[in-house]
């Protein structure tokens, strides 16, 4: 390189320094100004032994080796604060358990945080789908899943009986004691399938067949590899194994199975007039198939992990809490009369069967975590200051995690036996009902804002009939012998986007 040539890619690299320098003092400024203006106040920090933060890291790696990563994150906002800052990887971040800041982050400044950058993190797994995409796409797909979760799709509960009706048999065909939660992912992607795409795929009965097990295995190990990308935040592109690569491909061979049977000339023949579905309505918008395998793994995310989580869950505290399930019991032989042919409004009626899943729902929220980016500099209304009262600068880029899983154990939120499985609590009055904001946004197993779950009432549908339909059959639900009885949330827990149960769900069922 000639001396001339030298000095001017040395002159244009300087200038291009001098320029961004420029830029983030102004950014600092502006920052500054915002900060003054609206009285901010920084929040307590955890504390970093190590530099740039990567004691963070190491811990957040070593807990969920350990099956305790929840349990990490409760302790932190213990010890720290329900809004905190910390040092990670060398970038400043923020958490909250906040429900002013919950609100201000999901609705009232909703324009000023993104998802970003899940879809980067998670586009090798997920493609563009409903939870990958924002803006118009999202408002789109938003719009047509609305049509397809309408209350009189599913009022009679009939989607939900096919596969409950497997379920039982596969019970049926048990030796007394069974693992549930294998079960209840299959009970949920049978019913997904049937009720999203058209066709169940039937997995209780012929999981070999429709290649369940390879899927399962395949979904449930690209979410870990999905869940450590997360926790690199801008370096998730470090994590990238052929394990992972081999499992999104084994996940979209399965999604592509599902387009084949149900987009197929013979199903369009045969399906039936009136009905809405999804992946129809998908179809006719995009021939592209990478967009139908891109919402199709979207929603068996959402339609198949959350719901058999929640179901779970619930016989885990059930048959831990035998008092609980008599009680329960004693409601549906009330309400129902024997009969188990049901519908919706009769699941409503049953108001301690909803107490139960609100409770399961409120220890163990279907997605406990999660995180958004400012895209702009913005303000969270608390967490500040000496008596973290403050309102908290959020600068632009920084990521702000939530841990709706630590929000619902909060005793100032819930009462001093907030760790409990207490259904009954629902029925008193807790202290986050006294506070409008707290009664909104302080109990969130759902989300809120725009971005909401609009499954809501189709998983507690499902999952409340599921419920019924097993105590009707089975007069022994209990806890086998030798099954541990932790306190509750120090059991082993496996976290992916969800939070499973790392032993399983065991029950002697006669």
């Amino acid at each position: 390189m000639t001396p001339i040539l030298l000095s001017s890619a040395l002159l244009t690299i300087g200038v291009g320094l001098l320029v961004q320098f420029f830029y983030r003092y102004r950014e600092r400024q502006e920052d500054e100004a915002i900060r003054a203006r609206h009285g901010c106040l920084p929040p307590p920090r955890l504390q970093n032994q190590r530099p740039f933060g990567v004691d963070r890291l190491e811990q957040i790696f070593r807990a969920d080796s350990e099956s305790r990563l929840m349990e990490l994150f409760l302790f932190h906002f213990r010890q720290t604060g329900s809004t905190l800052e910390q040092k990670f990887l060398g970038t400043m971040a923020y958490g909250t358990i906040e429900p002013a800041n919950l609100e201000a982050m999901l609705s009232t400044n909703f324009k000023d945080f993104s998802i970003r950058p899940r879809r980067a993190i998670t586009f090798p797994m997920f493609g563009d789908g409903i939870f990958t995409q924002e803006g118009p796409a999202w408002k789109h797909s938003r719009d047509m899943l609305r049509s397809q979760l309408q209350h009189k799709q599913y009022e009679s509960l009939e989607p939900f009986q096919t596969a409950v009706d497997d379920l039982i048999q596969r019970i049926e065909e048990s030796d007394g004691i069974v693992d549930l939660q294998p079960l209840f992912f299959r009970l949920t992607l049978d019913t997904a399938t049937a009720f999203l795409f058209g066709e169940s795929v039937r997995s209780l009965i012929t999981p070999e067949t429709v290649g369940e097990q390879t899927f399962s295995t395949a979904f449930n190990a690209a979410q870990q590899w999905v869940t450590k990308r997360y926790r690199l935040l801008d370096l998730y592109w470090l994590i990238n194994p052929r394990e992972f690569r081999q499992a999104c491909k084994e996940v979209h061979e399965f999604a592509d199975q599902i387009i084949d049977r149900n987009l197929s000339p013979e199903r369009a023949r045969d399906g039936q007039k009136g009905t809405y579905v999804f992946l129809d309505a998908v179809a006719k918008n995009s021939s592209d198939r990478t967009a139908l395998r891109g919402q199709i793994i979207n929603l068996l995310a959402a339609g198949r992990d959350t719901t058999a989580c929640l179901l779970s869950w619930t016989f885990f505290l059930l048959v831990r809490h035998p008092q609980v399930l008599e009680k329960l019991r004693t409601e549906i032989m009330s309400t129902c009369n024997g009969k188990s042919e049901l519908c919706r409004a009769d699941l409503l009626k049953m108001q301690y069967l909803q107490n139960v899943l609100k409770e399961t729902l409120r220890l163990y929220p279907s997605l406990p975590v999660n995180t958004r980016t400012a895209v702009r500099t913005t303000v969270l209304p608390t967490g500040g200051g000496p008596d973290r009262k403050c309102p908290v600068l959020i600068p632009k880029g920084c990521a702000l995690a939530f841990s709706v899983y630590s929000m619902h154990r909060r005793p100032d939120l819930y009462g001093m036996d907030a760790e409990l499985f207490r259904p009954e609590r629902w029925d008193e009055n807790m202290p986050f009902q006294q506070n409008s904001t707290n009664l909104k946004w302080g109990y969130l197993p759902f989300h809120g804002g725009p971005r909401a779950c609009l499954g809501m009432d189709f998983a507690l549908a499902e999952a409340g009939y599921t419920v019924v339909r097993l105590l009707q059959r089975f007069q022994t639900i209990k806890l086998p012998k030798g099954e541990p009885l932790e306190l509750t949330g120090v059991e082993k827990q496996v976290m992916t986007l969800v939070v499973s149960i790392k032993d399983g769900c065991k029950v002697e069922i006669r």
